[in-house]
């Protein structure tokens, strides 16, 4: 029988300036002090991306996790994630109760979808991370990116980017363009790739963590789920993306102890999450 490979804390990447970011867990503390996390996502056929996101928030350590999903879906979420509660996209919801939320992977763009984004973007004054269809939502109606709450985080691949601020010929450029555009809106863009960025306000973060097992369906999703899960936890924007980037990038290389970067799942990268986060204490 093979034996299973185990990862070594020494052949990681780690970053010292995450490490120092990272709060302890007090030991005396309840859920209550760990926030209450709202995730929109999912629609028939892409439930998967709220199952993903879902999972991810939940293991990077948020006390409470709501997902908002259609109706006849609700079945999928409740027996994949049993430790997150559930509201249905058909009712309307009160937005007071969460610390943060996340809204967009496998949303759809139709009418319904459209008008339920602006509406959470007019009403939303908590913590927001921003992501895949609602991304492409704002794309559509670029009057929607003057309604982003300061300090939003955005988390496009680049050709979400491109939609958002147009066409570019290297990642040099769009690099400096997603500097020049999280100053102007006061957000914070996290501008997925090979070596993640995350910028705010002239600031620039540059991840030096993941690798090529990334590069598949549902790797944004999970790392949408723990940006969220860090900002409901009362990290700052800036700190929870560079955080967020950073452990999902640890966790995919912890993975490769026992997957391949063919053979490997984001849903194994969730599972590494766990001892990510022990190799920054």
């Amino acid at each position: 029988m093979k034996k299973e490979i185990v990862w070594r804390r020494k052949d990681l990447r780690i970053d010292k300036s995450i490490q120092l970011l990272l709060k302890p867990r007090d030991p005396m503390s309840h859920k209550g002090n760990y926030g209450h996390a709202l995730i929109v996502a999912g629609n028939t056929g892409k439930m998967g991306a709220a199952v993903i996101a879902s999972k991810a928030c939940l293991r990077s350590g948020v006390g409470l996790l709501t997902v908002n999903i259609p109706k006849e879906e609700r079945s999928i979420l409740q027996i994949a994630v049993p430790e997150a509660m559930v509201t249905i996209r058909e009712n309307k919801m009160n937005l007071t109760s969460f610390s943060a939320a996340c809204i967009g992977p496998g949303i759809g763009t139709d009418t319904a979808t459209t008008a339920l984004v602006t509406d959470f973007l007019e009403n939303y004054k908590q913590p927001l991370l921003i992501d895949a269809d609602a991304l492409n939502i704002i794309a559509a109606d670029k009057l929607l990116l003057d309604k982003l709450p300061e300090g939003s985080v955005l988390t496009p691949h680049p050709k979400e980017f491109d939609r958002l601020f147009g066409a570019h010929t290297s990642v040099e450029e769009r690099m400096d363009t997603a500097i020049a555009m999280a100053k102007k809106y006061r957000l914070v863009i996290v501008l997925k790739g090979h070596h993640t960025l995350v910028t705010y306000d002239g600031l620039v973060y540059i991840n030096n963590t993941g690798n090529a097992g990334l590069a598949k369906g549902g790797s944004g999703d999970a790392l949408s789920g723990i940006i969220c899960a860090l900002l409901a936890q009362g990290y700052n924007a800036f700190d929870a993306a560079k955080m967020g980037v950073h452990l999902h990038g640890l966790a995919a290389d912890i993975a490769l102890a026992n997957q391949s970067m063919e053979s490997m799942l984001i849903t194994d990268v969730i599972e590494c999450l766990g001892n990510a986060f022990k190799s920054l204490m």
